[in-house]
This record gives C-alpha cells, structure tokens and sequence, in this order.
C-alpha cells in the first residue's frame, strides 16, 4: 500500500476548490445508479451533510426514491425518508443535470454476456453521458467491478476528448465497491475503501472524499490497481468455495459428512479460514467477477487455469443438487419426473431479497427439465421473472402445513433464518438439505438427505 502525498498547492486552483468543498460537505455528490451498491452510497454521502443527486435510467426507481420509498435492504426507510424530505436528496432521470455535481460516482451493473465476457455497456453509456456534460473542476468514481484498466483504457479516453486534461481539469479515480447484502457487522460506512487515482492529485482528491463517510480508505498506486484488488477479493472467495464444494462430492461418494469435517477443521485458530458447502455460488459479484479476471488474462497470452476450474466446480454442483434429489426420491420409490418439488429459498444467500445469479435458478431450470413440477417459498423472493438464461416464472406460495407434507420432496436451496425447520422436516416425506439448515434438527432426522 501506498500513502497519499500532499499535492495540491494553491496553483491547483481547480483542485483546491474541490478538495476544500469536499472537505466542508459542501460539494454536490451523483451518484449513477440506484441499484444495490448506489443507493445506499448515496444514502451514506447525504448523512453525513452531503447535497446528492441521484441519476438512474429506471424511471419507477427515480419517483421510488423521491417519494422515499426504499427498496434496498441495507438501507434504513426512515433515513431515506428524512434525506428525501429535507430535500437533501433526489433522484433524476435527467442526466442534463450531471455539470451541477462536483462528484459523479458511476454505480452501474457489469454483468456478463451469454459467451461470459465482459459487459461494459452500462460503464460506457455512464461515461458518455458524463463526457457529454463534463465541465472544468468535476471528480469522477468508478464503482462497478470490473477487470483491470478499464478506467485509464475506456472512461478516461471518452473523458479527454473533451478537450479536458486529467489531474488537472477533471480529476479520475476508482474505488470499488465492497457490499455484503444483509451484512449486519459491517456495512458501506466500516468497510475499508480502496481507490485508486489516475494522478497524484486524482488520489488526493478521491481519498478526501471517501474519508468524509468511511472509517478507513486504503490508497493504491492506480486505478488498476484497485480494480484488480476487488477482483481478488471475489475470485479469492470463488477458489475457496470450489474447493469446499469438490470436498463435498468427495465426501459424498466416501460417505462422510462434509459439515462435520469442515467444522471439525474449523477449530484449527491458524492455517485456515473456514468455508462451507452449497448448491452453487451467487450474487452480484462470485459468480462474474472472476470471469473478467480470466478475459483479461488472455490479453497477456495468460490462461488463469485455477480460476476456470473453480468455475466449473462451482457450476458442477448444481447438477449434483439434482442428483440428490433424484436419489432421495428412489429411496422413497419415487420418480424425479412429475414428483412435486416444494423449493425452500431461492435468493442467492440467507435472508436477503436478491435472487441474482442464484443457483436455485440453474438447479429449477434442471429439475423442471427432468419433468418435476415445482413449487417455491421465499419470504423475501414473491416472484421469480425470467431472465439471464433462465426461463423460471414463478410465484411464492404459502409455507402451509399442506403445502409441505404434499410435496414428494423439501429441497433447502437457501437457509432463511425465519424458517422453522424442526416443521419442514415433521411434515415432509424428504428434505434434501444443501445449506445444513437442518443441523439442529433432533426428530425425523431419517428423512434429511444433506449434500
């Protein structure tokens, strides 16, 4: 790590303006996007006294927001609420309104292409839109993960075609996110800030400002830098649970419990960090941000073999889900084709309302191709839309004693705290457990076939 020098001196007069606004609280901060990591950014900046404008392209996410209507978990209503009546915050669909910002911070998806490439098009038309508009005296974030050099390679280029000079007339920086939905330790304020600038001066001036909300900011040599830190930090995570997940189908042909042995191991206090088992990985950032790690390393004629591997482990375990279904059935006599499949759980992670890129698509798409006919509960998911490469349209239905004890098999997908799982596995024939939800379970435990 690096520690960010004094550099600005009173000839920068652009740069001090700006530095000393940011300093005062004073400086009107956008943010681009309203989504899981932009809002309550923007929620964040305006507690602490901020002006901010959010811009977002949803026109029914806008008028959300300047209603005060929240529809982000990890934020508070009554926040959002006191921010939009006091007038501190608004949100726009008006991007004409980007030269009133002395702070632009771009928090759009980076979601992947069906060949699991790289898409920036969200990142692009964000910089195109703030090219178009840029003035003299602006800094601008990039937030969204994304692989190394995007911003000195993409945004920065679309920037100084204005005729607009970095470090000097406009200043460009990355910081990425680090959300944990439903993280109730660590939120945006407590989680350490990376950002890297583009110029010394570009660093100052984004340190400066994500030291105003943010307990600890970590500076980095570049942008690069900072992008390829955050896709460590998920890649790292995604070899891991691979990992975990091999052992598990290991342990599964050997006929061990690999819940206990990774809490056996997990008592070791050295050498070790503890990772568990499940059906898939999802989110916003496991299941892509390696992938755009592996694109960028082909640049290089470099292939990022453990990587892909993990990532196909990852996916493997879906289609071993089913199997332990369809094993569980036979053991009751029972055909995978028209058996009733009752889902418990279908967001990505345990009591969160977020389903993207949740394995319990992939493994309904599979299940629904083998003839099963399926019903789900989800207290925080009431409608699956298709989208991405599922067809899935469902809607959650009752958690009811009838609803239970009718289905051939209860698959746990996702372990949601306000379950009582002591009445799944009373009422059910089976219940295959991919989260061990079930582990403290004491009665009917013959019926839990766990992964």
């Amino acid at each position: 790590m690096i520690t960010v020098k004094q550099v600005i001196t009173t000839e920068d007069t652009l740069a001090t303006v700006l530095k000393e606004k940011i300093e005062k609280h004073t400086a009107r901060v956008g943010v681009i996007g309203l989504g899981y990591v932009g809002l309550p950014l923007a929620v964040e900046k305006g507690k602490v006294g901020f002006p901010v404008v959010g811009f977002d392209i949803n026109d029914k996410r806008v008028d959300r927001v300047n209603a005060g209507d929240n529809y982000i978990g990890d934020v508070k209503d009554i926040e959002l609420q006191d921010l939009v009546q006091k007038g501190v915050f608004q949100a726009t669909t008006d991007f004409s309104r980007l030269p009133e910002c002395d702070v632009i911070i771009i928090c759009v998806p980076t979601p992947l292409t069906i060949t699991r490439d790289p898409d920036i098009s969200y990142i692009e038309a964000s910089a195109q839109e703030i090219a178009r508009y840029l003035r003299p005296g602006q800094l601008i974030t990039l937030e969204s993960t994304t692989y190394p050099g995007t911003t000195q390679e993409v945004i920065l280029p679309l920037l100084e075609a204005t005729g607009l000079q970095v470090g000097k007339d406009f200043f460009l920086a990355f910081s990425p996110e680090r959300v944990d939905p439903g993280n109730k330790r660590f939120s945006t304020k407590n989680t350490s800030k990376v950002v890297g600038g583009m110029t010394p001066v570009c660093l100052e001036i984004a340190y400066t400002l994500y030291a105003q909300t943010i307990v600890n900011v970590v500076p980095v040599s570049s942008p690069a830098a900072a992008e390829l830190t955050k896709v460590f930090e998920n890649t790292y995570r995604a070899v891991n649970i691979a990992l975990v997940n091999e052992l598990m189908l290991l342990c599964d042909r050997m006929g061990l419990d690999i819940w206990e042995v990774v809490e056996a191991a997990g008592t070791k206090p050295f050498g070790i960090q503890t990772f568990y088992p499940g059906p898939g990985v999802g989110g916003h950032c496991i299941p892509i941000d390696p992938f755009y790690l592996t694109w960028k390393a082909r640049e290089y004629d470099f292939h990022t073999r453990f990587i892909e591997l993990a990532g196909e482990i990852n996916v493997e375990v879906s289609y071993y889900v089913v199997n332990r279904v369809v094993r569980a059935l036979n053991a009751e006599n029972k055909s995978l084709k028209d058996a009733k499949v009752f889902i418990l759980g279908v967001a990505y992670k345990k009591d969160i309302d977020d389903v993207r890129e949740s394995p319990a698509l992939k493994i309904m798409e599979l299940l629904r191709k083998e003839g099963a006919n399926l019903t789900y509960h989800d207290p925080y998911i009431p409608v699956i839309e298709p989208h991405g490469g599922s067809t899935v349209h469902l809607e959650s239905v009752p958690l009811t004693d009838t609803a239970l004890a009718d289905a051939d098999c209860v698959l746990i997908l996702t372990d949601h705290s306000v379950i009582d799982y002591e009445r799944v596995v009373e009422l059910a024939s089976v219940v295959v457990d991919t989260r061990n939800a079930t582990k403290s379970v004491e009665q009917n435990r013959e019926k839990i076939a766990k992964i």
